[in-house]
């Protein structure tokens, strides 16, 4: 993610990687993002985003769903294999099969064409948000029902959360989460034992002021299991969930 630069210097635009097929729609896009200061490189197929992916250095991706060559739900599960950069889908249906879709490639959310500039740059906000996300010493409950400190090692049986380094690990063996999936796993982690409802979720990570889909929620609930173990994360029918002590 963007680094501070140094005294006197001006910090690094944040660079996005957009990969959309509409001509119109990827000149607007990238005359919206620069105007707000985002360093845009655009590619107009699957293909030739992913090799400008592989290339160059992004902090964030914008993937259309529907594109020729390699799609983006393709093209998604090719940046997942090396990359934990923050992905956001871009659906002109908005269906739940691209939904599902993108959120099981590893998406970390996604915007339903056409969208408003203003929601398109909040979701970037949000998402560069959480890729910077380092929890600051706060009055949420460490696993003994105490305070965490900066820096403090959660442990919950195997699996283990350190705040500080960002890690996580489940028997000793590190595990590699997205920028979404880890701030999940630290909101359940602030509550063990307690029911967290979608729309709490939603509003606490993905930071929705609004009734958002809660399908996003549960497919990266969904992934989390896949990397942690399902025995973590319970299903609480009819409320959310919640992580086992």
């Amino acid at each position: 993610m963007s680094t501070s630069a140094p005294t006197g210097a001006s910090p690094r635009p944040v660079r996005v990687l957009l990969v959309e097929d509409d001509e119109l729609m990827r000149r607007s896009f990238t005359v919206a993002l620069e105007r707000y200061g985002y360093e845009v490189n655009a590619a107009a197929d699957g293909l030739a985003g992913l090799e400008l992916f592989r290339d160059e250095s992004f902090d964030l991706l914008i993937l259309d769903v529907m594109l020729p060559g390699l799609d983006g739900i393709g093209l998604c599960r090719k940046v997942r294999e090396t990359s934990l950069v923050p992905v956001l889908m871009m659906s002109a249906r908005g269906d739940g099969l691209d939904v599902v879709a993108g959120l099981e490639a590893g998406a970390d959310d996604y915007v339903v064409k056409p969208v408003d500039t203003y929601v398109l740059v909040a979701r970037i906000r949000s998402l560069l948000r959480r890729a910077a996300y380092a929890p600051a010493p706060g009055p949420e409950r460490a696993a003994d029902g105490g305070t965490p400190s900066e820096g403090e090692v959660l442990v919950f049986g195997e699996l283990s959360i350190d705040t500080g380094g960002m890690e996580v690990f489940v028997a000793g063996s590190p595990v590699a989460l997205t920028p979404t999936e880890l701030k999940l796993l630290l909101e359940f982690a602030a509550h063990p034992g307690v029911v967290l409802e979608r729309h709490t979720l939603l509003r606490n990570v993905w930071e929705y002021g609004w009734d958002g889909d809660s399908r996003v929620v549960d497919l990266c609930v969904q992934r989390l299991r896949r990397k942690l173990g399902r025995e973590w994360i319970e299903t609480v029918r009819g409320f959310g969930y919640k992580l086992r002590r």
